[in-house]
């Protein structure tokens, strides 16, 4: 049985189920350790550029509106690795390659492969996700602990809010900055898991871009900045887009110093491991005083009137 992964989430999945010695085929965004063993079978057209978060918004629109893609399939080295089931998605076409991309290559092969698309919308879906790729890989019964595990930290998080009595706070999770996406999918349940509420949330559909006059008029308590992509530092690059804007600086979060900057993979790529991770790391953020994480955790966000004061 040899699987491929065109989506960085089930590769992280398939590593942490300890399922890897099936995957060969994975994309150029994949987890590092999977980069390192695997060999690469979907490519990106703008590989090595940097843009700013204005300019890729710019050309994956134009490039969505023209109905073309920015990714695609190495075919010699598909056909090389010859997979049994290729996991690929259809979540987002901007953010990686579509099953229908996918399709077309694989449907070359001499021996074609059974596509299974990874599409989830909300969190219990992801869940289930992780036992749909054990069992393609005939590891059910490793899909279904590794599942048990992760809801139980889950659990542990709202016994916790239910104990002490905590009682939810406003929130605002941002999934890009220029132009404003708010957030959508699995993040809204996320956050209701960590003991907040985002009313400009989009739960089990795809973000939208948000009106800076709406997040003002919100005005939420806690503001979490993820852009889908980005590592901390990458986005801080960009908090100058925020910053820039009117009424910065009388957001109650801006105030109060509750606007924290996130690593993007605790929200926006789906494997079921990490999400858990952001779980834990937005109870910390939205309540610190209740909740405590692990330093590998802890480095995975910054409060962000904190980093400018220590610069």
């Amino acid at each position: 049985m040899i699987v491929s992964s065109f989506m960085p989430a089930v590769t992280q999945m398939i590593y942490d189920m300890g399922l890897q010695e099936y995957l060969n085929g994975i994309t150029f965004e994949c987890p590092k350790i999977a980069l390192a063993e695997k060999q690469v079978a979907v490519r990106y057209k703008l590989e090595g550029q940097v843009l700013t978060s204005e300019e890729i918004n710019t050309i994956f629109s134009k490039t969505k509106a023209e109905g073309g893609t920015l990714y695609y399939v190495d075919e010699p080295v598909l056909e090389s690795i010859a997979p049994d089931v290729i996991f690929t998605q259809d979540v987002c076409d901007v953010c990686q390659i579509d099953t229908a991309c996918v399709a077309t290559s694989a449907y070359k092969l001499p021996k074609v492969p059974k596509l299974i698309s990874i599409t989830p919308n909300s969190l219990e879906d992801v869940f289930e996700n992780a036992i749909t790729i054990a069992e393609a890989i005939g590891k059910k019964e490793v899909g279904i602990a590794y599942v048990k595990m992760l809801k139980e930290r889950v659990y542990t998080i709202v016994d916790t809010q239910r104990a002490k009595r905590i009682h939810p706070k406003s929130v605002l999770l941002l999934e890009w900055i220029n132009p404003l996406f708010n957030c959508g999918h699995w993040i809204p349940h996320q956050i209701g898991y960590a003991g907040g509420i985002d009313l400009l949330s989009h739960p089990s559909g795809d973000s939208i871009v948000i009106p800076w006059d709406k997040i003002v008029k919100y005005n939420p308590e806690v503001l979490i900045i993820a852009p889908c992509g980005y590592e901390v530092s990458r986005t801080l690059e960009d908090m100058k887009f925020l910053e820039e804007k009117p009424e910065w600086s009388s957001l109650k979060a801006v105030k109060n110093g509750q606007v924290f900057i996130a690593d993007f993979d605790m929200f926006t790529q789906s494997s079921a491991a990490t999400l858990v991770n952001g779980i834990e790391c937005l109870a910390k953020m939205i309540h610190s005083a209740h909740f405590e994480i692990s330093k590998g955790l802890s480095q995975k966000f910054i409060n962000y009137k904190y980093y400018n004061t220590q610069k």
